[in-house]
Formats: structure tokens, sequence, C-alpha cells
């Protein structure tokens, strides 16, 4: 990608109509943070579920101001979800947003087949990361969701990260099938279902993009790497997007560049009918507040 970092986010994210985010679980101090800084970019309206004490508290305590969202309350995790989710889905919000919840509670409210956010295309989590030693935006897909995908898993979550390239004005995506090898053997599966991604995408089954695989990661960022080990591609030491063979492999990487390589992130789940705004409890402000700016950039495409 072209951007050097995710400061393009906020300034797209302020481009046409406010959106509306909902947290599921607002007692979260980063999380209000964060959603009080995009409201003061002009980026969002915020409406908080949970516990109107625990979040009026947590506000306090962080010396942020929320005088001005929407609360509605809710007396546990479950509740809180069903709520928030009920309110994107029937129209009162345009994304979500995980607060101090768990994961799974909350996308067993997404997936919820009555009133959930269900778009019939595979849930994936894709990270974009600054880092600045490459000094460019990366993408990371899939470290949050997919636990150990299959073939056809992987190609929807390439597809789920080429149309959130798309939105972002990148026409064409090199995305790098990640292993540690940068050839086939046939005793590492990855190896083969990154073959067969290439493969698909020359055949035209994956379209919109550019893929080769298996790439190791060095080979798949560094020019010179590649050179050394004469990987000749159009993605070799210029991926765009990193696509890893499990979340195990995603999220070590994704956290060695957060916690070790001082990078910054904005993470979203793609492929409900809204963006859903997902990142770790772990994760600062900042990556939360990019995280909602992505989110906002999504739900107006």
């Amino acid at each position: 990608m072209s951007f050097k970092n995710l400061e393009f986010l906020f300034e797209r994210a302020k481009k046409g109509n406010i959106m509306r985010v909902v947290v599921a679980a607002a007692e979260d101090g980063d999380v209000l943070e964060a959603v009080h800084t995009a409201n003061v970019e002009g980026i969002v309206e915020a409406t908080l579920v949970g516990d109107p004490d625990k979040i009026s508290k947590v506000a306090r305590d962080k010396g942020v101001d929320i005088s001005s969202f929407e609360v509605i309350p809710a007396t546990n995790e479950e509740e809180a979800a069903m709520k928030a989710v009920q309110a994107v889905s029937s129209g009162e919000g345009d994304l979500l947003m995980k607060g101090f919840i768990k994961t799974s509670t909350l996308l067993k409210a997404v997936l919820n087949k009555e009133w959930g956010l269900r778009s019939g295309r595979l849930l994936s989590h894709l990270f974009l990361f600054e880092v600045p030693r490459l000094g460019r935006v990366i993408g990371l897909t899939d470290g949050g969701l997919n636990t150990y995908p299959g073939l056809q898993e992987k190609v929807s979550i390439v597809n789920n990260a080429v149309s959130c390239c798309h939105a972002l004005g990148v026409e064409r995506p090199r995305v790098a099938a990640l292993a540690a090898v940068e050839v086939v053997n046939p005793d590492m599966p990855c190896t083969l279902d990154a073959a067969a991604l290439v493969q698909m995408n020359r055949r035209n089954q994956i379209k919109g993009c550019v893929i080769d695989g298996p790439l190791a990661l060095d080979n798949a960022l560094s020019e010179e790497a590649a050179r050394h080990k004469g990987v000749v591609s159009e993605v070799a030491g210029h991926a765009e997007v990193l696509f890893v063979p499990d979340i195990e492999a995603g999220n070590l990487l994704g956290k060695v560049i957060l916690f070790m390589a001082n990078g910054a992130g904005a993470g979203v789940v793609l492929g409900a009918k809204v963006p859903v705004v997902l990142t770790s409890r772990g994760d600062t402000a900042r990556t939360k507040a990019l995280s909602i700016a992505l989110g906002a950039v999504l739900a107006k495409t």
C-alpha cells in the first residue's frame, strides 16, 4: 500500500456522513477514549451499551466526556452484545465495536439467525499495521477469528481482505500467502494451500488481486531477502497483505508488530452486514481509535 502510516484513515473517515458506532459493553477506559477521539475528529457519533454507572465511572477516571453519547443499559455481557447487535441490525447504528466483552460472546450475537448481522459470507479479521522500519502500511489476515481454515475458508478470507483493500483505494493488492518456507513441501499443508491460492488467482477464481506463495515473511516484505533466495515475483518484497496459514501465526505476528516493533494497528471483522471493530483488550486507545476510523470508512462503501 502507498500509505506511509494509518493517519490516512482519519482523513478518509471524515469524508461524507458521520457514522454511528455502537459499543457492546462500553465499560472500558481505552475504548471510551478511542470513541471520544473519533467523535472529536468528526468521524462518529456513539451509542454505549452496558452498565450506565460503570460506564460513567470509567469515563470520569479516564477524563473522557461522554455526555453527548447515547447510553443503553445492559446488566451483563450477553445482554450488552444482544442490545448492541440489535441496535445495529435495526438501523440505529452503522458499525459495531467490541468493548469489555469476550470476542466469542459478541460474535455469537453477531451470528444470531433472527436479529444478527449475518451476510452469508465467512467472517474474518483484518488488521492494518504501520511498521516504522518498513515505512508503509501492511495488512494481516486472519489472526483474530478463524483458527485453522481449510482451502475454501482461505479463499473467503482473501476475498474479504481484497474487498477491504478496494474500499481503501488499493485496486490490485499484492497478497503474500505466508509459510515457513518459500517452496511447496508436501509435508507442510499450508504450502500446498498457498500454491492452490496462487493457481486459483491465475485462473480468475480469486479476482481483484495478485497472490504469490508460499512465501516466507522475509521475502514477502524485503526485496533484498527475495533476491538472496532467488524469489522473483510481483509480490515478493512488495506484499501489501500478509495472509497467514492459521490464527496462531497471525496472532503472534500481529502482537510482535504492536508490542515489540513499536507498530500501530487498526482491526476489523469483515464479512458481516456492517464492519465490526474488534481489537484486543490490551491494545492502545490509538489502535482502537484507528480501528473505529477503519470501520467508519468501510461502513460508507
